[in-house]
Parts: C-alpha cells; structure tokens; sequence
C-alpha cells in the first residue's frame, strides 16, 4: 500500500520509499503513466539491491493520487514533484525522468538547486505540450481546443488521451528549451531510435541545449518509447550507477 504526501497546494500524492544509502534516486514518470510501471518498479528494486534510497510517486491526477488528470498541467505536476522530493528524500537525489518526468526532471534542475545530484533521463519529452503536441495540431483541432476547451488525441496504451487548453496554455509557462538551461552535475540521457512518441531530434536538441561539463547522450538503436525491454533496464541501471560514481 502507498503512503500518501499532502502538498502545499492541497494535492494528496501517493508515494513508496525505501530507505538506504544517500545520495538517493527519484523516479519521475511519464504523462498519464504511474509508478507501478516497469522501469519505476524495476528501479526500486535495483536500489534496493544496492542499499540505496529510493522514491516513487504518482504525480496529482495520476496512478492513486487525487484529482482528475484532466485537471492537472506540467506545472502542477512539477509542483508535485517538488514537493515530494523535498519533503520526502534526505540530501541530494539522482532524478530518473522518463519522457514527460525527464521534462519534470529538468524543471527541477532549475528550481531545486543543490538538492540535484545527478541526472538520467528517458526519452525525455520537455516542451511537448508545445512543441509536439500544439505544433501537430489541425487548424481543426487548435479551433476545438479554443471553443470546447480540450480535444481528444488518440493514444497507443488505450483509451484517447484528453488534452485540455489548460495544459497546453500553462505548458508555455514551463518551456525548458527556450532559455538557458545549465546543467551542472552529471547527466546521463537514453534514447531509443524506434521511439514512435519522442523523436531522437528531441533528444540531440535538448543535448545542444543544455550546458554542462558531464552530459553524454546514448542512442540505442531499435528501442521504442517504452524502454523495458531486459537490454534496455539495464541501461538504465547502468546510467544511474555512472551517475552515481561520478559523485
């Protein structure tokens, strides 16, 4: 059973924590995913193995947390993040974000300061709201957000993805692509080349972007957006160590 983090924003965010080893990992997940997935699930056992503390969570809206996910946007979600990171982990922490939790990640970079280790992300997706998701959309579409306030996108792991006006409007206050984005500890970034969801332009893009002294990239030709695969897992397994071991 999770234990439950209530927010200052009054959100009630469901979490598991193991205790070990600083500095700690966070597993930050994907949009409209929760921590029961593999890579999370996966992770935690991992750090267990290795005496490591280790966080999970479900941002608001997500997996057993409160609210509704059409009610939540990137900010929101990084205000969840910040705050179980705070109030729940010891001392610096090593963020694992895949795809939309990479694009948290980053936007924790920026808030959290010294609390940022290190960093792995996994097909990060930052400023998707904008740049894919409003960039791909039919004038049809832009028309049916302004008037209905949301639209409906269909999505490859089941029921239609319902994307209001609201994430799409507060996902510009959040760009991490458009300023500087300084990242000044090690950083260890995984992408598929299958990925059918982040393009791997998004991730030489941020690659680009980004500055700092420890920042590698790791194309793995054939993986998908999923990343789970056994091969995959273990990459990141091994991203996190590298991570780590630069500390």
């Amino acid at each position: 059973m999770p234990e439950y983090l209530e927010t200052p924003q009054g959100r009630r965010i469901a979490y598991h924590r193991s205790a070990g080893a600083g500095p700690g990992v966070v597993f930050l997940g994907g949009f409209k995913s929760d921590m029961q997935g593999t890579k999370a699930v996966h992770l935690e056992a991992w750090a267990k193995a290795q005496g490591r503390a280790f966080l999970r969570f479900d941002y608001s809206g997500h997996g057993e947390s409160s609210g509704a996910f059409t009610e939540g946007t990137i900010g929101d979600w990084a205000e969840d993040a910040a705050a179980a990171i705070t109030a729940l982990t010891d001392g610096p922490q090593v963020l694992v974000g895949s795809s939309m939790g990479g694009w948290i990640s980053l936007l924790m970079a920026k808030r959290l300061g010294a609390k940022l280790a290190g960093l792995v992300t996994i097909a990060a997706a930052p400023d998707f709201t904008e740049d894919s998701m409003w960039a791909g959309f039919s004038e049809a579409q832009k028309a049916e957000l302004a008037e209905a306030g949301q639209v409906a996108l269909p999505s490859d792991y089941g029921e239609p993805y319902i994307i209001t006006r609201r994430l799409i409007e507060e996902g510009r206050q959040q760009l991490v692509l458009r300023d500087p984005l300084p990242l000044p500890f090690p950083v260890r970034m995984l992408q598929g080349t299958a990925d059918a969801d982040v393009s791997q332009d998004v991730a030489l893009r941020l690659l680009a972007h980004a500055t700092g002294d420890d920042i590698r990239l790791t194309l793995v030709k054939g993986a998908d957006h999923r990343f789970s695969a056994p091969a995959q897992l273990a990459l990141i397994e091994q991203a996190v160590a590298e991570v780590l071991a630069a500390l």
